[in-house]
């Protein structure tokens, strides 16, 4: 009985402890704000080698995919409704590159394409030094109370 009451009290403490102080869509809006920010000017077209390195759904009408770990592309698309819950997305491509308005994002197989309406790099050295400026924490020492306690 111990044993349950022990497991049952990690429980909720790991699960407590999960819970982020930073509401979800807080924290949606702050990662947007970040790429918003490193993107560049818009572009017509990225080369494009499959497979994908990586990709990121910032909303139903943004998205970021990485075609190498430091080379990323920030994609408008014309509303994909379940972009944001997608577990993989494709990319339709001619001869290896990504065009605007010609090429689509493809979310799953009932859903229809999404349209890529823009497109702009990402600067990654500048997103990952933002990244690294937003963890750093103010650090001071605790202080002792009078009694030496």
């Amino acid at each position: 009985m111990k044993f349950m009451h022990l497991f049952s009290g990690l429980l909720v403490a790991g699960l407590l402890a999960s819970c982020s102080s930073v509401p979800y869509a807080q924290r949606q809006s702050q990662r947007q704000a970040q790429y918003l920010a490193a993107a560049g000017a818009p572009v017509r077209s990225f080369r494009f080698f499959s497979p994908l390195y990586s990709w990121e759904a910032l909303n139903d009408q943004q998205l970021v995919v990485y075609a190498r770990p430091n080379q990323a592309w920030l994609l408008d698309v014309d509303g994909c409704p379940n972009l944001t819950f997608a577990n993989a997305i494709g990319l339709t491509s001619s001869f290896n590159e990504v065009s605007v308005r010609f090429d689509r994002v493809l979310t799953g197989r009932n859903n229809y394409p999404c349209t890529i309406t823009q497109i702009r790099p990402v600067d990654v050295s500048h997103l990952r030094a933002a990244q690294q400026a937003q963890r750093k924490i103010d650090e001071k020492p605790r202080e002792v109370p009078a009694g030496g306690q």
